[in-house]
Formats: C-alpha cells, sequence, structure tokens
C-alpha cells in the first residue's frame, strides 16, 4: 500500500557560507598574528629625558647664537672694509681722469702748435699712455709734462689694484652674509624644537618639569654657598697673614716697604675692584631684561652681548663672541674669582656670566628667560678669566 506521508525535506549547508566562515577566521587569524609580530609602540620619553632633550636644544641654539654673531661682526668688519675700499677705488679714479684730462690738454696745445703729427688725437681715445710713450713725444716733453704721465701710471696702476681688491673683499662679504643667514636658521630651528617639545607636555608634566627644575636650582645654589664660605675662609686667612707681616715688619730693622700682600692689598688688585664695581653695577640694572639671541642691548641682550655693554662701562672692549671673550685677559681658577670676572661654560664655550662673588653671577640665560643672577654652578663650567 502506498504511503501517503509527505517527502522529509533534506537540509543542506551551502557551500557560500561556509567559505565565508572561513574567510573570517582567516582573517582574524592573520590580524591576530600580524598584532603579535608588529614591533612594539615606543615608550613616550621620561620627564628627564625631555628635561636633557630641551635643555640640549638650548645649548645647541647658544652655540649657534655664537655662531650667528661672529658672522654679523665679521659681515659688519666686511661691509666697512668693502665702503672704503669703493672710496678709495673712487677717489684714485678721479685723480686719474684729472690726469688724462692734464695730458689731454698738452696733446692738444702741442698739436695746434704744430709740435706733433695729426695722430695726436688718438691721444683723445681711451689710452693716452700708449700715446705718451712714443719716444719722439717723449723727448719734446717738458719735466711738467713727462711728470704728469708718470703720475698718470702710478694712479692707473692703484686703480687697477683697488678695484682687485674690492672685487675680493665683495666676495668675502657675500660669504660672511650667507654664513650668517645659515646660522640665523639654524638657531630659529633649535629653538622651534624646543618650544614645539615643551608645547606637547601635559599640565602634570609640566608641573613634574618645574620641580626637576627647582631641584636642578637649589643643587646648584648649595654649591654657590660651599664656594662663598671657601672663599670667605681663604681671604680671613689672607687678611691674616697679612697683619702678622705687617706686625712682623712694625717691630724689624724697618727696611720692609708695608705694603700688604693679600687679596685687594695691591694698587692692581684696587683698580680692578674698581672696574668690577662699574660692571656689576651696570649688570644689575639689566636685570630682568629678556634675552633674546644676538642682541647687545639696551633693551635685550644675548649672554655675551651683556658681558661685552657691561666691561664696556668700565672702558674695556670685549669681542663680541664668548669664543673670543675667553682669550682676553687673565685665566684664574674657580676658587680664586673675584667679582667682575667671566665665567665660561659648556665645552664649546657657548655661554657666559659675570661673577658677582658668593658663587653667584648676573647672566643672560636663554631664550624665553630674564637676565638674572644664579648660581655659577647651575651649568657645567669651562673656565674663568680676569678681562683687564
Amino acid at each position: 500500500m502506498a504511503s501517503h506521508r509527505k517527502p522529509r525535506t533534506r537540509l543542506r549547508t551551502t557551500t557560500p557560507a561556509v567559505g565565508l566562515t572561513t574567510a573570517a577566521l582567516a582573517s582574524v587569524t592573520l590580524l591576530s598574528t600580524q598584532t603579535a609580530t608588529a614591533a612594539p609602540a615606543k615608550p613616550a620619553p621620561t620627564i628627564e629625558e625631555v628635561q636633557k632633550k630641551v635643555d640640549g636644544l638650548f645649548r645647541q641654539a647658544g652655540t649657534a647664537t655664537q655662531k650667528y654673531n661672529e658672522a654679523k661682526s665679521a659681515s659688519a668688519k666686511q661691509r666697512d672694509e668693502v665702503d672704503a675700499l669703493l672710496k678709495a677705488a673712487a677717489e684714485r679714479a678721479d685723480k686719474l681722469n684729472e690726469t688724462r684730462r692734464e695730458l689731454g690738454r698738452y696733446a692738444t696745445a702741442q698739436y695746434r702748435g704744430g709740435s706733433i703729427a695729426p695722430t695726436a688725437t688718438f691721444f683723445l681715445a681711451d689710452d693716452p699712455q700708449s700715446y705718451f710713450d712714443q719716444d719722439q713725444l717723449m723727448s719734446r716733453m717738458t719735466s711738467r709734462q713727462q711728470k704728469a704721465v708718470a703720475d698718470f701710471r702710478t694712479q692707473q696702476r692703484e686703480a687697477a689694484a683697488k678695484r682687485v681688491e674690492a672685487t675680493k673683499s665683495l666676495q668675502t662679504l657675500t660669504a660672511s652674509q650667507a654664513e650668517l643667514r645659515t646660522s640665523k636658521q639654524e638657531v630659529q630651528e633649535k629653538l622651534s624644537e624646543a618650544r614645539t617639545l615643551l608645547s606637547k607636555l601635559t599640565a602634570e608634566e609640566k608641573a613634574r618639569l618645574a620641580e626637576l627644575e627647582r631641584k636642578k636650582e637649589a643643587e646648584a645654589k648649595r654649591k654657590a654657598e660651599e664656594l662663598a664660605r671657601q672663599q670667605a675662609a681663604a681671604k680671613a686667612e689672607a687678611d691674616r697673614a697679612a697683619k702678622e707681616k705687617a706686625a712682623g715688619q712694625g717691630t724689624g730693622s724697618g727696611t720692609g716697604s708695608g705694603t700688604g700682600t693679600g687679596t685687594g692689598g695691591t694698587g692692581s688688585d684696587a683698580g680692578y675692584a674698581s672696574k668690577a664695581e662699574k660692571v656689576l653695577a651696570f649688570a644689575r640694572a639689566q636685570i630682568g631684561k629678556p634675552y633674546v639671541w644676538g642682541a647687545t642691548g639696551p633693551s635685550s641682550y644675548d649672554c655675551s652681548g651683556l658681558t661685552q655693554a657691561a666691561w664696556k662701562e668700565a672702558g674695556v672692549t670685549l669681542p663680541r663672541t664668548t669664543w673670543d671673550q675667553v682669550k682676553v685677559g687673565t685665566r684664574v681658577a674657580t676658587a680664586d674669582l673675584q667679582p667682575g670676572d667671566l665665567v665660561f661654560f659648556y665645552d664649546d664655550i657657548s655661554h657666559v656670566g659675570i661673577y658677582k662673588g658668593d658663587g653667584m653671577m648676573i647672566h643672560a640665560p636663554k631664550p624665553g628667560a630674564n637676565v638674572r643672577e644664579e648660581s655659577i654652578y647651575y651649568m657645567p663650567i669651562y673656565g674663568s678669566v680676569r678681562p683687564a
């Protein structure tokens, strides 16, 4: 008997569904593998690293500033030299033209007098010397006329030499100006990089950076106070020794000179102290004015611009850059520093301050800061000099 049941429908799993599931699994696996094998993200720099980086950029900007100052000074000097040479060349050209006119008058007069051939008009061209070189003409010239020819030749050589010298000087000036532009760009790039780095810090990170700065300043101040104690002790000992010596000479045979040898006891020391007082009075008056790279006052300064301006008040002319200022005067040890001495910093001698005593200095620190008093130990010391 035939069955009247409805045939059972067979369920089918289509190939596309299986394929999609496989592809999805494969994608997940691939992404997981790539994530596992990718290089780990570079950790953010610590605040200490940021501080070191920023300090390094400001130092590099300071070095570039000295390069800029050097190039600017050389450019100004070269410009003055070029102007002087061009002026001298113009004066010689005027003399040459006057002598040319005088020779022209001689030639014209002789032509009119019939004493020379019409070819004398050749003199009125660009090369009168070639005409007057003719033996038959020279033999007929008076001593005054011959002297005019000799003067013409001399002036012609001098004018040519000055033109050559001026051309070379202009080439040097062009090179100095190119170096000036390069140094200026380098300063701007370093400062921009430092500002960008600082601008990315969060408020919390800026607070931590400020705390690190306070600790650095505190340690530098502690070292300054220690130097002040050492210097005070050394001075007290020198004064005591000087008094003992003076007392001994007073009870002796009377042959001694009676002049003290301690610190500040000689006329030379007194003269330097007088100059240093003027230097420091000027420097103190600049406290609070902004650091601006390349500036020499009166409203702003860079480090060597401040020291140059301060010592100018005492009648001493210092060079423009730290690299040249360190060569002026007498080198002194840190323990022997006196007010007015210049203290230089870093191995590349890119910064300078004016020692005021007690381990402290007045200096123009860096962009964004003002002229201020600070411990000389805030930066690594290179050496010190006594300018006068």
